[in-house]
């Protein structure tokens, strides 16, 4: 059997497409090639069972620096993210792999399954809830919504869904009222047993839409995992978008993203010496403090996106006593 290992060292959310890229080449030579990895965020490869210990001074060890090339193509070939890690090995290694699900590979093990989430904790009952993340990272400003438009959306739903914002320490998060407050109170494999126990998600295009599709949902959910992304028009919506999302782009509605997405960084320049403040990496259409295709999504827009996952009885909203026992329990929270 040959020894590989994969190395990548870029954000967790693409890590997340790494997995799918290992998960899929042991679907289409099972027993050929024996895998490990190196890259910054181990939690996800929790309980992965397509990995095995390799050390990258072992002789028969071939070490494998992962990319994505495909990406530069994204804007006009009809490929999802799921292919890029993929398409790469195939080249180098001279395979012939095809993606067999449409998500990541992320797995929780048993004994994860059977403990209460850190909202359960909290309520001290089993209660549905929605992750929330209303920033970013702050080198990345052109992912962002408005805050107020969060805090809205939260607001519109009071009594009926229960909001938990999460956010790594770091990033740019603003407070939303009304909502849980677990903003730096989760390290990696926590968010993940947090997506499992989620009944949906509310994000812009970020790591948490990847773990709402890869992370398997909890008995008596629907098949696929609710998730509504703030999209805009920074990537080409089939390279990200999942089939059971509600994926809330604007592209081909103006002219910086009327031929797949824009790919842009930043807002306005920063001034932190990042070579994303650059011209070239800057938004071309500015409302206030937001890219225009971002103003373009109204909170009533992401209103109706969730509420469609209700109307169609795919979930349910909280009932009286849930609300009540999460309105008690965050007033002693907070």
């Amino acid at each position: 059997m040959e020894k590989l290992v994969f190395r990548n060292f870029l954000s967790p959310g693409d890590i997340v497409m790494l997995t799918a890229a290992v998960r899929d080449l042991h679907a289409a030579y099972p027993r050929r090639f024996v895998t490990d990895v190196r890259t910054p965020c181990p939690a996800i490869w929790e309980h992965n069972p397509y990995l095995t210990p390799l050390a990258e001074d072992d002789p028969d060890v071939r070490r494998v620096d992962c990319h994505y090339p495909l990406i530069h193509r994204s804007n006009r070939a009809p490929y999802h993210f799921v292919h890029g890690f993929i398409e790469y090995l195939n080249e180098q290694l001279g395979l012939n792999i095809k993606p067999t699900l449409f998500r990541g590979d992320v797995h929780i093990a048993p004994l994860e399954k059977s403990w209460i989430s850190q909202v359960e904790e909290i309520v001290k009952q089993p209660v549905p809830f929605w992750i929330v993340v209303s920033g970013g990272k702050r080198d990345f400003t052109i992912k962002w919504w408005d805050a107020q438009r969060y805090q809205d959306v939260v607001d519109h739903f009071a009594g009926r869904i229960l909001f938990v914002q999460i956010a790594e320490a770091g990033h740019e998060h603003p407070a939303l009222r009304g909502a849980l407050d677990l903003r730096g109170k989760t390290d990696l494999r926590q968010l993940i047993r947090l997506v499992y126990h989620a009944q949906g998600v509310l994000c812009p295009v970020t790591l948490l839409m990847h773990l709402a599709a890869a992370i398997e949902v909890r008995p008596g959910m629907p098949k696929n995992r609710p998730c509504v992304v703030v999209a805009g028009g920074r990537e080409p919506p089939h390279w990200e978008a999942y089939p059971h999302h509600q994926f809330l782009h604007r592209a081909g509605a103006l002219a910086c993203c009327d031929d797949g997405g824009c790919w842009k960084s930043r807002v306005v320049a920063l001034g932190d010496g990042d070579e994303k403040d650059r011209l070239e990496h800057r938004c071309v259409d500015v409302v206030g403090t937001l890219p225009r295709c971002m103003d373009m999504i109204t909170a009533a827009d992401v209103i109706r996106a969730i509420e469609l996952y209700f109307e169609g009885g795919a979930i349910r909203y909280l009932t009286p006593a849930q609300a009540a026992a999460c309105e008690s329990a965050m007033s002693v929270f907070a």
